[in-house]
């Protein structure tokens, strides 16, 4: 279909699900003969997949679909392409139709899969194509799949949501929950530990779902235990969970696991209960409480993470004083903080009493100094301990340094060694700790031995 120098460039927005789709494309791509493009001016095929979680978002992929207009008009051949979570909303789907003419292809979430047969109808017929599907379709198995390169792959067990939080839009543009079979998910993790990979995240909108679509009595909590299993699964994790679906079965697993890791990203939303019930979270804080008590009494070393929204609609200065002291009271190890953004089509953004965006943007600010002194305050605490990291290689804000990755998923930075290859691990004593990082120094071989004995896996 391609001539050998056909080249694609693909940017991708949000997140890792969208970061996973990516993958599939680029496999698909490269599976008709494209090579991989270093920029937008040296592609024959450049594709955008976007978001829609933030409005910010769709202005910033607006704005590169502009940039590449002066491209197109320069190389008529060129194929433009946008896909994934924003082009499943109506009205985004109208603005790219009648405003970007230059647009040749666009997809949505539903029919990744048939990327080379819409490529094909756009080549042949020299118009463009658009092609979204209302709804979800079968979990389509088999996709060729380019892996970044290095130690980590991120696998998606499971696809789209149906607790519809009244603020969110993921559940109508990525469908209804939907499992993939958990024979195809263990053996595309052996496939990939037989390539090198040994780290893996487990992917969902709503991971504790899993298996509730499936028949027998499967579940989660079986699927991180069968993983983890497999030989040369050398660590694993998993994001999101649903607070009202976490089980204890699955604490216990998480506890009983040597190589999965001691970090739980649990979304909070809001410490209110009023504003949860608005919210369609379906748990109370009280509820989050007792979850909370029970992963630190079985995992106590467990690092918590969360997302927090601010100025939900209706919310009061009471209302957001709960949501401080939930902080306060969990002591988060960092968390994800949103000032509340309308999307067309929740239920949200048509309720009363919209808080103004100044307020929302003050609490916002107040809710981030909160979390940042806890954060550093917690990362404090790792002072002199030793900790083993996995290598990523260069630090991305310090190319000086190297950085590793502890168990509890907190970025330490150190000076590098030559006798240190990526996804090695390593020990690493804690010398100084800041908000969102820690600093530390290598353990010489002979320390390390000593040392080793003194690390359990509750530690980093």
């Amino acid at each position: 279909m391609q001539c050998a120098s056909a080249r694609y460039f693909l940017q991708t927005y949000g997140c890792q699900m969208n970061e996973n789709d990516s993958e599939k494309i680029a496999g698909m791509l490269e599976s008709l003969g494209y090579f991989e493009a270093e920029s937008p001016d040296e592609a024959d095929l450049i594709i955008l997949n976007t978001c829609c979680v933030r409005r910010n978002a769709e202005r910033k992929v607006y704005g590169r679909i502009g940039q590449f207009k002066r491209l197109k008009e320069r190389n008529p051949d060129l194929l433009i392409a946008v896909c994934g979570c924003m082009v499943q909303q109506e009205s985004e789907l109208s603005v790219l139709r009648d405003r970007y003419p230059y647009v040749d292809l666009v997809f949505g979430t539903h029919n990744l899969h048939r990327l080379p047969e819409l490529l094909r109808q756009v080549q042949a017929g020299g118009t463009r194509v658009i092609e979204v599907w209302e709804s979800e379709g079968e979990v389509i198995e088999g996709l060729p799949i380019k892996h970044k390169p290095g130690f980590q792959a991120w696998i998606t067990v499971m696809y789209g949501c149906n607790n519809f939080c009244s603020y969110c839009i993921v559940p109508y543009v990525r469908g209804r929950e939907r499992s993939r079979p958990r024979e195809s998910i263990l053996e595309e993790v052996r496939k990939l530990v037989g390539e090198g990979f040994s780290e893996f995240t487990l992917l969902g909108q709503n991971v504790n779902s899993y298996g509730k679509d499936l028949p027998g009595d499967y579940d989660f909590a079986s699927l991180m235990r069968d993983v983890s299993e497999i030989d040369g699964v050398k660590r694993l994790r998993f994001t999101t969970s649903h607070p009202k679906d976490m089980s204890e079965r699955l604490i216990d697993v998480i506890a009983e696991g040597e190589n999965i890791c001691e970090h739980i990203h649990l979304p909070l939303q809001a410490g209110s209960n009023s504003v949860l019930e608005r919210m369609n979270r379906r748990y109370t804080r009280e509820d989050y409480l007792r979850l909370i008590d029970k992963i630190r009494e079985r995992i106590p070393s467990c690092a918590i993470t969360t997302d927090l929204i601010v100025g939900f609609p209706g919310e009061t200065r009471e209302d957001f004083d709960d949501t401080l002291d939930m902080v306060k009271r969990v002591r988060f190890d960092s968390a994800f903080t949103f000032a509340y953004s309308p999307r067309v089509g929740t239920p949200a953004a048509s309720m009363q009493d919209q808080v103004p965006k100044d307020e929302r943007m003050e609490r916002l600010y107040e809710l981030i100094e909160v979390q940042n002194s806890i954060s550093k305050e917690k990362n404090q605490e790792m002072l002199g301990q030793v900790v083993e990291v996995l290598i990523e290689g260069p630090s991305k804000t310090n190319p000086t340094k190297h950085q590793g990755r502890t168990r509890t998923n907190k970025i330490v930075t150190f000076d590098p060694t030559e006798d240190l290859a990526i996804g090695s691990p390593a020990l690493v004593r804690i010398t100084e700790a800041k908000t969102w990082t820690l600093e530390g120094e290598l353990v010489p071989d002979g320390e390390a031995h000593s040392d080793a004995g003194a690390i359990s896996r509750h530690q980093g």
